[in-house]
């Protein structure tokens, strides 16, 4: 791509689409630009360029797609071995 065509182009504020605690098949496929998760993006991009109307004309639609994963809450050992501990003091 050259320099002109890059300069004409305007771009927007970047959509964030948070799509949650999500299973690693799935997100192995949106990075394939497959699945669910990748039609569900593209389903948001499209929804942005029709709220846009004319204003999207010549801008990049630039989506920015959150995944996270929870890690389970460690338990202290001693809250497992004597529960009823802080009851007693």
């Amino acid at each position: 791509m050259d320099r002109t065509a890059e300069a004409s182009a305007e771009m927007t504020q970047p959509i964030i689409i948070n799509l949650g605690n999500q299973k690693a098949g799935k997100i192995k496929a949106l990075k394939k630009g497959k699945g669910v998760l990748w039609d569900e993006v593209i389903n948001v991009v499209e929804e942005v360029k029709t709220k846009l109307g004319e204003d999207a004309a010549g801008k990049v639609i630039l989506p920015v797609v959150i995944i996270y994963r929870t890690k389970p809450k460690r338990r202290r050992l001693d809250k497992m071995i004597f529960p009823y501990l802080k009851n007693l003091r």
